[in-house]
């Protein structure tokens, strides 16, 4: 047995590991620890790349475990946690709504592995465990806060499908890697300071929970801005 891999493996597991705890709470309907057991497994999610580059063990098998995990925890778990914490309420559309999550995040999940040798530079479409960690972070803040989701109305499901809809957009998403990718602008870099620092300020009450939604809606918000100015510097 090549012991190099178990450490990797067990991370990978964690993940899925966590994404079971996640649902299993939401059935409880424990949201707060529903939504940390999805942040743990995205902490399991980067460990285990990085592990398996350390000791020289990554593998194709490896990465389809780790796509199969990930569309646990941040594409069913999310989902899941949405529905029984507030789309129950608006019926066929609240359900709609959690299954179209779901689906888009198993179709990015496909589309990152069938192009993971042709795009490099950046993400096409928004990595699902920020669209998951969006959602569950959202959660956590509502909670800790003790805000009732509801007074948003339809305003909830809407932005649920939004994040869903990015995951399989063609917005670019830089991947912080170092190795080059598309031009970051000023503007969306402002634009991006400025919406996490109104995020922080709003959620001061939960500053921890405050700071994951800022991070994670930033970077969901700056690809799209920061896109909009590649598109018009293109055509000019």
């Amino acid at each position: 047995m090549n012991y190099r891999r178990i450490i990797p493996n067990l991370c990978t597991a964690s993940n899925l590991v966590f994404g079971m705890c996640s649902m299993l709470s939401t059935l409880h309907h424990d949201f707060l620890l529903a939504s940390i057991f999805i942040f743990l497994a995205l902490v399991a999610d980067g460990l285990d790349g990085r592990t398996a580059r350390f000791f020289g063990v990554a593998s194709e098998f490896g990465k389809e475990m780790d796509s199969l995990c990930d569309l646990g925890s941040f594409g069913v778990a999310p989902a899941l946690l949405a529905y029984e914490f507030v789309l129950h309420d608006f019926g066929i559309l609240g359900a709609v709504v959690a299954i179209f999550f779901a689906c888009c995040g198993m179709w990015r999940l496909t589309r990152f592995n069938v192009n993971a040798n042709a795009i490099h530079g950046y993400f096409q479409g928004l990595a699902i465990p920020a669209g998951g960690n969006i959602i569950a972070m959202t959660t956590m803040l509502f909670v800790s806060l003790g805000v009732d989701p509801h007074v948003f109305g339809i305003a909830y499901p809407i932005l649920m499908a939004i994040v869903a809809y990015l995951m399989v957009s063609q917005v670019h998403y830089p991947n912080f890697k170092g190795d080059g990718g598309d031009k970051m602008y000023l503007v969306p870099k402002l634009f991006a300071v400025v919406m996490f620092v109104a995020i922080v300020w709003a959620g001061r009450g939960a500053v921890c929970p405050a700071v994951f939604v800022a991070v994670f809606s930033t970077y969901a918000a700056f690809g799209i801005v920061n896109s909009l100015f590649l598109l018009f510097c293109k055509k000019d």
